[in-house]
């Protein structure tokens, strides 16, 4: 089931994809220096591959702000888990003792 929900959503997504790298394959200039009026700290570039690489750049910047924002979650589960076996290891030494 969630295979062919994924085939769903993914064939659309993919030929939408296709189908703006092939309308929008001139190039582009993207300045990477706003104060400069030369050539320095551009790239040219089909807009395809702009679009493609800033969508990129959001997942990988998304993630890792993610990532960041849940460090509390994963150090307070791994204190639980430790505390979770200390007290195994406790009921444990009860029982047997």
């Amino acid at each position: 089931m969630r295979r062919a929900l994924q085939l769903i959503v993914l064939i659309p997504l993919a030929a939408i994809g296709l189908a703006l790298a092939v309308a929008n394959r001139h190039n582009v200039t993207v300045s990477f220096d706003p104060f400069s009026s030369d050539a320095t700290g551009e790239v040219v570039a089909p807009l395809f591959v702009v679009l493609i690489v800033a969508l990129m750049l959001g997942v990988v910047v998304g993630s890792l702000a993610t990532w960041v924002t849940q460090g509390r979650h994963r150090r307070a589960l791994r204190d639980l888990r430790a505390e979770a076996g200390r007290l195994r290891e406790e009921a444990h030494h009860m029982k047997v003792g």
